[in-house]
Parts: C-alpha cells; structure tokens; sequence
C-alpha cells in the first residue's frame, strides 16, 4: 500500500487542514457532541450533478464535484460544514456532471484534487493554473488520512474512470455509478462492502422511448462504455448482495428516462426475491441531499 504524502507530496496545506481537522473535532467532541467517528451525506445525485461528502476524525473529502461551487457550498452548509473544511476532493472521471465545481472548489479555495493521470490531462482546459493535484494510479490503494481508498477500473466513455472503495473505521463504501455494465473486477472489488452507492441510470424502455435524445445518444447510454439501468442493476443484485451490505443507495437518475419510484421498485423487487430484507434501499435525489448516516 501506498501512503499517498509519500507516494506524490502531499502539500502542506493538506496536511496541516487534516491536523486543523482533528483538533477541531476533538475539541468539538465529534458529530453528536460527544463522540467522534464518520460521517457520509449524498450531497446530490442524478444526470444534471452529482457530489458525495465524506467526514472520518481526520479528513472532509468530497466525492466528485458535479455541481456549482455555489450549488455545493450551499449544500454542505446544509449540513453544518463549510467548504473552507474540505481537505480534497477525489474524482471519478472527468464528465461535465461529476466537475461542475471544480473551478470554484479547486481555483479559488485551492481544495487538493486526487484523480488519475489521464483524467488529469482531460481537465487540463479546465484547470489549467491548478497546481494542487495529487495523482494515483488506476487499481492503486492509497489512504488519507486515516481513511483508506482502494481505486479500479469502470467501464465508461471517459479517459480512465474509476470506481471507489473506501475504508472509513468499521465501514466501506463502494461508488459504483457510470459504468456501461458491472465487471467481474467491479464484483471482485466491491465485495463485502456495507455501504454502497450504485448506478441506476435509466429505464430501458423509457430510454427507447424517449423523443428528445438521438438515436446516437441512446446507443451510448445503452453500450458496454455507457450507464447502467435499472434492470441492469437488479441483474447484478445477486453478486453484490452479502450479509455485510446494511445500506444501498441507487444514484445517477436520469431526469427523463427514469424516477425514483420506478428504480426502487425494480432493486427491492429483486432484493425480495434474494432474501435481503437486510438492506436497506434510498434514492439519491439531484435536487437535495440525502440524510447523513454516522458511525
């Protein structure tokens, strides 16, 4: 395992936000005034932006920035954070709903970024004064802080997208969104994970259906490189289910070609045929965020 300050140089900004960080929540005494520990908010999801934070007793990481940094800023204070507390920002792919903020978040609050190589050469344009990147390798585990964040491969139309696991203490979180179909390697990665955020997209017939995409686009989305719908999701089920998995949050909607009640009802259906009353099943909204789970 790499330990990413050694690995690529961690500036010392990082370094000394995470010891500002732990300070400050031990004097706080943690999220409920009492204790310390971890905390997960789905800031948004959905085709227009998405964004998830992630709060351990050392590090505040947001999870793509797929919305304004206003949009974003306004969330968080939503749930009692500021952005001037994140430390990072790790980035699946470079996609136009997943960097929204990135100018904002990275530029002007200068929030370390942590992404692949050839994403970084894709956001080039984007962020071109940008001196604030951290670079891991596709299939690498790094941690930060005392988080620990394993990378892999995900089959989609992007320079190199990736999907994460994270260690955070007793749990891990697995993002699994924007990917045209689910691997055996994603299968590998992800198992026994007790949080998961995973991708359903749209509904295949809603999708066919639909009059105001081209026939071109419809055939990317449907591709191997594309999303996953939800039946997709719900065929994968059967491999991603464990005795581990607690919670399950199906994210990246289309706005068009899908809707909350129709993704839930084709995961739980499958899950009830599985026997998994043990997980328990959320949308992720686009327009608001998701209530913050702690432990």
């Amino acid at each position: 395992m790499v330990k990413l300050a050694q690995k690529s140089g961690a500036s010392e900004r990082v370094l000394l936000s995470i010891f500002k960080n732990v300070f400050k929540m031990h004097r706080e005494g943690g999220f409920d005034g009492t204790t310390m520990g971890f905390s997960f908010t789905i800031l948004g999801s959905g085709s227009g932006g998405n964004c998830a934070y992630l709060e351990s007793s050392s590090v505040r990481l947001l999870i793509d920035a797929g919305f304004s940094g206003r949009q974003i800023t306004e969330r968080l204070k939503g749930i009692g954070r500021d952005v001037s507390q994140i430390d990072a920002i790790l980035l699946t792919h470079e996609h136009a709903d997943h960097i929204a903020g990135l100018k904002v978040l990275c530029q002007r609050h200068q929030i370390p970024l942590f992404c692949n190589r050839l994403t970084r050469e894709a956001l080039a344009v984007e962020l071109p004064n940008f001196a604030g990147w951290k670079i891991f390798s596709t299939g690498e585990t790094f941690t930060l802080g005392d988080l620990v964040i394993d990378s892999f491969s995900l089959p989609h139309d992007a320079s190199d997208p990736v999907g994460f696991v994270i260690h955070a203490g007793p749990q891990t979180i697995a993002f699994i969104t924007d990917l045209g179909y689910v691997t055996k390697l994603v299968l590998e990665r992800v198992k026994g994970v007790t949080l998961m955020v995973l991708e359903t997209n749209h509904d295949v017939n809603l999708l066919q259906n639909d009059t105001i995409r081209p026939w071109s686009v419809k055939q990317r989305i449907l591709s191997r490189h594309g999303h996953l719908s939800n039946d997709a999701a719900a065929d994968a089920l059967p491999h991603l289910v464990s005795s581990s998995l607690e919670r399950l949050y199906l994210a990246h909607l289309s706005r068009d070609c899908n809707n909350p009640a129709l993704a839930h009802r084709t995961i739980q259906k499958k899950l009830d045929h599985l026997s998994a009353s043990h997980i328990d099943v959320s949308v992720a909204e686009q327009h608001k965020p998701a209530p913050t789970v702690h432990w």
